[in-house]
């Protein structure tokens, strides 16, 4: 029989809206998304709940989906990550030897090379206009063939597969090192000059060099071949971006991670339209669940997501729902979707969640004040990954706003809504994003002395 550590018969959900957090921006007078979005569900619980802020970007790190997720999941990035591209590697069976180095690969859009052009050598979008999984799954193959052809000493131990959407994994199996290589993620360049963000050495050293030069290769030779594929020869013709640039970035090798049930004594499940949490589900022992419809754009069905969370909730101990739209609208520089997106998460996902869960003892939702939520037999945690600026299209390390409801959640001074300012003005700030999970389960932080 499975040994709990934690409160028998509580069921627990999470809600990750990548990359809500935000700064204030003019044309939404002066608020954040959050603060402007009509959110009633989460503002609600935020009046009835507790809220915090956590970082969950560790000092020295870079804000990613990748790191802030394993935080937020209550594992400590210093300790386990190895890299992006092993975590997305996860979710789709890539086969990686332990010395194998394991690469995220983009389909990018970067500007012409004429010099004429206000978008001559930058960096254009990083999803290659949102490129669809038909069209990527027609390209990817023919990349790889290209590459065996145009430099077949480089490509001779290489494998590249298709994940969802712009995002695909490469392994080199070559024996080469790549931990002395700097790779920039392309999203934390927008509008910048691509060519000074392709690998480098991060070290006076001639092994990381030719590592380096190694993947500049190949991200030119996909320069030179994909903008006459038919995929984009097809996509100009509709006056859509063209993939016409191979990223590659996130190497690492393959990690090793305890299982969620070894550590908490929770069986749990994912569901996320990206191969980045899918894999980590994977790595953690969660099952993964794909609702029809669910996408990392706006296109996404959020009420499909929702129904899907509020059935995997009679199911599994814990349910993490991520929804990506957000993330991809800050980067898009696109205020506008981003508020849309967050009010759908607000009235398609959490509201439903909510429903279910309070359906889950006759009690809930009696309590007021400090007796709010005493007697629930549920815990819900609602909190971006990182922040992502519409301002700059870029993640950013400031704490994440994190609202905590249910059972033994209630602040002594609620705060009147779920937004950044009222999350930094309360007494909660978790200085470690891993020790999120173990406030969320236990109502505590981590003994320092367990070690």
């Amino acid at each position: 029989m499975r040994r709990a550590r934690y409160a028998f018969g509580l069921k627990y959900v999470i809600v990750i809206a990548d990359g809500a957090g935000d700064l204030p921006i003019a044309e939404l007078g002066g608020k954040t998304p959050l603060q402007a979005a009509a959110t009633p569900t989460m503002d609600g619980l935020a009046r009835s709940g507790r809220l915090a802020t956590a970082r969950t970007t560790p000092a020295g790190w870079a804000a990613g989906s990748d790191v802030c997720t394993m935080c937020l999941l209550g594992y400590d990035p210093v300790r386990y990550h190895t890299g992006r591209a092993p975590l997305e590697a996860a979710a789709s069976g890539v086969q990686a030897g332990a010395s194998d180095w394991i690469f995220r690969l983009n389909l990018v859009t970067v500007g012409p090379d004429d010099a004429g052009s206000p978008d001559s050598g930058l960096m254009l979008d990083h999803s290659a206009g949102a490129i669809s999984d038909a069209e990527a799954a027609a390209i990817v193959p023919d990349l790889l063939a290209h590459w065996r052809r145009d430099v077949p000493e480089l490509a001779e131990r290489l494998t590249l597969r298709h994940g969802v959407s712009y995002r695909s994994i490469l392994v080199d199996a070559s024996g080469r090192r790549f931990d002395g290589v700097v790779c920039t993620p392309p999203h934390e360049v927008p509008r910048q000059p691509w060519a000074a963000h392709l690998p480098r050495a991060a070290r006076d050293d001639r092994d990381d060099a030719e590592a380096a030069e190694f993947l500049r290769e190949l991200m030119l030779s996909a320069r030179e071949f994909l903008p006459g594929h038919a995929v984009n020869v097809a996509r100009r013709a509709k006056g859509l971006r063209e993939a016409n640039m191979a990223w590659i970035w996130g190497q690492g090798t393959k990690p090793d991670m305890p299982s969620f049930e070894s550590r908490f004594g929770l069986r749990g499940a994912m569901l996320t339209p990206v191969d980045l949490l899918r894999g980590i589900a994977a790595l953690i022992g969660w099952d993964r669940l794909e609702p029809p419809g669910m996408t990392s754009y706006h296109d996404n069905d959020y009420a499909a997501q929702g129904r899907w969370a509020c059935d995997a909730i009679d199911r599994y101990d814990i349910v993490c729902c991520h929804v990506e739209s957000p993330d991809e609208s800050s980067h898009q520089g696109d205020w506008r979707t981003k508020v849309a997106g967050i009010e759908a998460i607000d009235r398609e996902v959490v509201a439903p969640i909510v429903a279910k869960l309070r359906s889950l003892s006759p009690r809930v939702g009696r309590g007021t004040g400090a007796n709010a939520g005493a007697d629930d037999g549920w815990r819900l945690m609602i909190l971006p990954d990182h922040y992502t600026l519409v301002s700059t299209r870029k993640h950013d390390a400031t704490p994440v706003p994190v609202l905590l409801a249910g059972q033994g959640f209630a602040a002594p001074r609620p705060a009147l809504a779920y937004a950044e300012a009222e999350a930094a003005a309360s007494d909660l700030h978790i200085a470690h994003g891993h020790e999120l999970m173990e406030f969320f389960l236990r109502h505590a932080l981590p003994d320092p002395r367990r070690g």
